[in-house]
């Protein structure tokens, strides 16, 4: 077993770095086998193709080898909200506990990000339907004003399948490119360049 293997079966096992500093961690030993067998195909440079049921502690099987290996990882999660509970949930947790400072970076679809050029179109020319919509939009440009990240889901307010998300937000169909009056504070941009930079990336 490698000393990767080692230290990672270790952070997970009774005692461990998880267990002292997350207070409803429990070791499992279906856990302890896999964060060995991902730990291995991390220091082999390996392909791993693993299975496991509800309840195993998948994510913190990959997490502690990710981050104790140094090693640029890239975590594919199935849907948005699996992807927002990794990123500012589980992954926070796993690095506190380790001790490790490695840097993450969260990135998302095009369409997640507000697009300021397309949010000041529709200011411009403003076509709603009710007034629901104006007040909806109302918060939106509030939002806009100090958001850091443009991620759409930071407006929880606003219902996932409202008629304005493609008023605001971009595609690669519609996207102005670098001939974009923001192009230099694009969100998808920044997101881009901060994921490119960081140790693991949460796509």
């Amino acid at each position: 077993m490698s000393q990767l293997a080692h230290a990672s079966r270790d952070a997970l096992s009774e005692g461990g770095a998880l267990a002292s500093q997350l207070d409803a961690f429990v070791p499992r030993p279906a856990q302890l086998r896999l964060t060995a067998a991902i730990a291995e195909a991390f220091d082999q440079r390996d392909v791993l193709l693993a299975e496991a049921g509800t309840g195993t502690g998948k994510t913190y099987a990959y997490l502690v080898p990710a981050l104790l290996s140094g090693l640029k990882t890239i975590i594919s999660t199935g849907t948005r909200a699996l992807q927002d509970q990794l990123y500012h949930r589980d992954l926070p947790r796993v690095r506190a506990a380790l001790g490790v400072g490695h840097s993450s970076a969260l990135l998302k679809g095009r369409a997640n990000y507000l697009c300021r050029y397309r949010l000041q179109q529709a200011r411009g020319e403003p076509r709603f339907s009710s007034p629901e919509q104006v007040a909806q939009f109302q918060r939106i440009l509030a939002w806009a004003g100090r958001t850091k990240y443009g991620d759409m889901a930071e407006l929880e307010a606003l219902p996932e399948d409202s008629p304005l998300y493609p008023m605001v937000t971009s595609t690669v169909d519609n996207c102005l490119g670098t001939e974009c009056p923001f192009w230099d504070d694009c969100f998808v941009v920044q997101a881009r360049q901060r994921a490119q930079a960081a140790d693991v990336v949460v796509v």
